[in-house]
């Protein structure tokens, strides 16, 4: 008789057991991953389940009864949030239909990219916005508003302390920006026209961002010596997140050129003091040795660019100037390593790529100062700067303050292959920091820093943005010779809750969303 009762009890608990699970109906069901939850310092067992664009269940399958659409078996696979990279110029490819896909950085594990670096943004944003929303993107987008697009707009190209008139102008238009949904502004002091504004200028104008709850993005005034110096632009961008009272974002913290090697340790110091203080520092890089931009922004003096490029030759062109300008050249091509060490990457004349400046000057029989201004004859120049240590760069990885970025841009293989060039250099082979640290600083980390909501994170009720990537292939292709081949390892990449990526394949879907502050 008690054994009978003991059997009808078990059989009732069971049923109670079966009954009180919750049951769930999914559009997707990922089971059998090593799921790093992008918090988390170590991995868990757990199964996901999607309903829509949410992740509706996070936990132990035996908590529920999920029945699916679809089930991905993720068995000896890495589960993550979709990386977001905080640095990109995928905007330029956003707004072609035949390269809205993203697959560059889609492939990368790239679920969102921020647009609008480096003080350079299209105007006004809600036209692009809308257009991004009527045609379609690869993955989702968080636009900035550059300082130098609006600076632009009132003040042309010019070389001169904007007046108080034109800075209220210069405030009225950011705010527009603002309201259209940008999440902060982005400046490339570094660049002209943005060279040409003063601190109390960009302190000015991040004041209403920071009305705003947005962020200050900036690429520095100087990353070596050609100006101000590397840790006075540091200081710089501290002093306007302080003064303006908001969170400030350094792209691509390096140390760029032999004056500034090793210098790492003195900024980071700097930087631990001011968040001491309160002050939210964060920062972003990208893992390689070479910088890239356009060979007139590496080496052509500011001063020289003021109004235009006509009117850089015109002053090129002066018996008066034309020797100061080639003087100072010469000084830049030094502090980038050296004619040999920097190799173009893209130019209108396709035989050119991938010479070095030394190679081109030797063919051409004239200096390698004079033969910047050659080439730059022919169109716009872009170039790849070998001239970092691996030293500040494994200094940086480590800060915890640092996240993930790629400066995504044509020519340098950072646009294919950062997010996995780092994990499978950086991580894997070197061990300079943990798979966890990795995946933390390449997602939740980031949405953070820019108040992202509700993604970088795989938690119930976030955006189901999830990649399923291979820990044992996952790594770049993409050279300095051929930079344009797509990354390796990437099984599964579902934004907003949809395939963008099956089985290594893209599913030709453009799921991405314009985020909106």
């Amino acid at each position: 008789m008690n054994l009978k009762i003991g059997t009808y009890l078990v059989i009732i608990l069971l049923l109670y057991s079966s009954c009180s699970k919750r049951k769930i109906e999914a559009d997707i069901l990922i089971k059998n991953g090593i799921v790093y939850n992008g918090i988390d310092s170590a991995a868990s067992d757990l199964t996901i389940a999607i309903t829509g664009d949410k992740i509706v269940f996070i936990g132990n399958e035996k908590d529920a009864t999920i029945e699916a659409t679809r089930t991905i078996d993720a068995s000896g696979l890495i589960v993550s949030p979709g990386f977001i990279d905080p640095h990109t110029h995928a905007d330029r490819d956003l707004i072609d239909t035949t390269k809205s896909h993203n697959r560059p950085f889609l492939f990368q594990g790239i679920t969102t990219v921020v647009v609008g670096n480096d003080g350079d943004s299209f105007y006004p944003s809600s036209k692009y916005i809308k257009l991004y929303e009527t045609q379609g993107i690869g993955t989702n987008a968080v636009p900035l508003v550059g300082h130098a697009t609006i600076r632009e707009q009132v003040m042309g190209k010019s070389d001169r302390k904007a007046s108080e008139e034109e800075i209220l102008k210069m405030q009225e238009l950011l705010q527009e920006e603002m309201d259209a949904g940008a999440f902060g502004m982005s400046t490339g002091l570094f660049y002209a026209p943005g060279s040409y504004a003063d601190t109390e200028e960009v302190i000015a104008l991040a004041k209403i961002v920071a009305e705003n709850d947005g962020i200050y993005d900036t690429h520095l005034r100087d990353e070596s010596s050609y100006s101000v110096g590397l840790i006075p632009a540091i200081e710089e961008a501290i002093t306007i997140g302080k003064q303006a009272k908001l969170p400030i974002h350094i792209s691509h913290i390096k140390c760029l050129g032999v004056d500034v090697w090793k210098q790492s340790d003195s900024i980071i110091k700097l930087i631990e003091s001011a968040r001491q203080e309160g002050i939210e520092v964060t920062a972003n890089q990208y893992p390689y040795n070479a910088s890239a931009t356009s060979l007139k922004a590496a080496v052509v003096p500011r001063w020289a660019e003021s109004g235009g490029e006509d009117s850089l030759f015109i002053r090129y062109k002066s018996p008066q100037l034309k020797q100061r300008i080639l003087a100072e050249t010469r000084k830049n091509i030094t502090r980038r390593g050296g004619p040999d060490k920097l190799l173009i990457v893209k130019i209108p004349d396709s035989s050119l790529v991938n010479k070095s400046l030394l190679e081109i000057a030797q063919e051409l029989k004239i200096s390698p100062e004079e033969t910047v201004f050659e080439v730059i004859k022919k169109g716009y120049v872009r170039v790849a700067s070998f001239n970092m240590n691996p030293y500040d760069i494994k200094n940086f990885m480590r800060q915890d303050w640092v996240v993930t970025g790629s400066d995504g841009n044509t020519g340098h293989p950072r646009k294919y292959g950062s997010f996995p060039r780092k994990f499978n250099t950086y991580i894997r082979k070197e061990k300079i920091i943990d798979v966890a640290t990795f995946i933390n600083s390449s997602t939740s980390k980031t949405a953070e820093i820019f108040g992202i909501p509700k993604r970088g994170i795989l938690n119930k009720g976030y955006y189901a943005d999830i990649i399923i990537f291979s820990p044992e292939t996952f790594q770049d292709k993409a050279n300095y010779k051929d930079a344009f081949q797509l990354a390796q390892g990437l099984e599964y990449s579902i934004i907003n809750g949809k395939i963008s990526v099956a089985n290594g394949k893209f599913t030709n879907q453009l799921n991405g969303k314009v985020l909106k502050k």
